[in-house]
């Protein structure tokens, strides 16, 4: 409890609104709250995202408006423009690939949507982040990236694909081609970060 409540106070001193909550169900209700009507929500792919139900809740709201470039049938087209048009959103939903003892976030990504997101553009972003996330270094966090979270997403991408009677087409060079860290944000609480004291995502 202590170590976490310290881990917290470092995330606020990178000009984070952090919290720290013990369950998915705790991690969805106070997630909730940073949703309001009429916002705009950009979406990055993330698996904790779904794991607490706020994906199904962000889509089936409808008081919002998601730019869901996942929507099965839409055009590359219209993708790339929802992905465009989540930049500039109220809120940007996703989590992070690794986050460090000193508060860096550590992500890679293959089109770069979603690392972009982190540096600038949304006005807010909403990060949710199970404690495996947490690595004692850049260094570590990149090591994770690779060895971790590409791995496991481009063997998710690929039974998708396979399902789909696709191709498998995901390797580390299309998934993780750009990456970023982050040691903190000039803009307190626009990075909002719900770390979960459960393993969620990859």
């Amino acid at each position: 409890g202590e170590i976490m409540k310290e881990f917290i106070e470092v995330l606020k001193s990178c000009g984070y609104d952090a919290s720290f909550v013990k369950t998915k169900e705790e991690a969805f209700e106070l997630a909730k709250t940073y949703i309001k009507p009429n916002m705009s929500v950009g979406l990055g792919g993330s698996v904790s995202v779904s794991q607490i139900g706020l994906l199904d809740y962000l889509l089936n709201n409808k008081e919002i408006t998601v730019h869901n470039q996942y929507e099965a049938g839409i055009s590359m087209d219209e993708n790339i423009e929802r992905r465009r048009k989540g930049l500039v959103s109220d809120i940007f939903v996703t989590s992070t690939n690794a986050i460090t003892k000193a508060g860096e976030l550590v992500n890679a990504d293959g089109s770069g949507n979603r690392v972009a997101a982190f540096s600038y553009g949304p006005k807010h972003v909403l990060l949710v982040v199970g404690v495996n996330k947490i690595v004692d270094s850049v260094d570590a966090g990149f090591k994770r990236v690779m060895e971790v979270a590409a791995t496991k997403n481009i063997e998710r991408m690929n039974n998708k694909a396979i399902e789909l009677g696709k191709e498998p087409k995901y390797n580390h060079e299309n998934i993780a081609n750009k990456f970023s860290w982050m040691k903190a944000d000039d803009i307190k609480g626009r990075i909002i970060i719900i770390l979960v004291d459960e393993e969620l995502g990859y």
